[in-house]
């Protein structure tokens, strides 16, 4: 039986990909959402509702079960890593499924290299989808603190936007920069100077 590890490799070379991509886990786990109209699945919520429910919840079905997948384990503990970089993706919906996997955090600890999210944010909103909608209604706000406090310290740094060079955050350092990506130039620009400043953290 493929892993979703060995399929992801395959379709990776299938399309030229030179960077490993590693999955969490091979085993399955299910975002289910706690909303004001019950619990819905995590595509129900977020394709065919457009996460238009309000947000109040939500659970891993199979996280205290699921192992980190071979690749990922091999990512953490590779001698040669320098860095863990959370991009600016979704906080509870893309970020928070793989720090609840068992072990992962006790590794990010272990591992002793600084831990730098890209904020999602640009001045208090997303520039897509629903995360800051989903942060706001869980009571935690759409800011460099905000994020800081929802990855409960473990953080050492975060990127943000220019638009909240004013901000802070206590328990991270921060960088500021343009982080709206609007081309291959950007996301160049942005990923050199989040490694440079990860190297000044490390």
């Amino acid at each position: 039986q493929n892993s979703l590890s060995r399929i992801t490799a395959h379709l990776a070379s299938s399309l030229g990909i030179a960077h490993r991509i590693a999955p969490m886990s091979d085993d399955r786990v299910r975002s289910i959402v706690d909303t004001d109209e019950g619990e819905l699945a995590f595509q129900h919520y977020f394709v065919r509702r457009r996460a238009e429910p309000r947000f109040r919840t939500i659970r891993f079905e199979g996280i205290e079960i699921a192992k980190p997948s071979p690749a990922l384990l091999q990512a953490l503990d590779d001698p040669a890593l320098e860095a863990i970089i959370l991009c600016p993706s979704n906080p509870v919906l893309s970020i928070a499924p793989i720090l609840a996997l068992p072990g992962i955090r006790a590794r990010l600890d272990a591992r002793k290299v600084p831990v730098i999210a890209v904020s999602p944010f640009i001045g208090g909103k997303a520039i897509k989808g629903p995360a800051a909608k989903i942060m706001a209604e869980i009571g935690i706000a759409p800011t460099p603190a905000g994020l800081a406090d929802y990855y409960d310290s473990v953080l050492d740094g975060i990127v943000v936007d220019r638009a909240d060079a004013g901000d802070h955050a206590p328990s991270a350092k921060l960088h500021v920069t343009d982080t709206l990506m609007r081309g291959r130039d950007d996301q160049r620009r942005l990923a050199a100077e989040t490694l440079a400043f990860a190297r000044t953290i490390g």
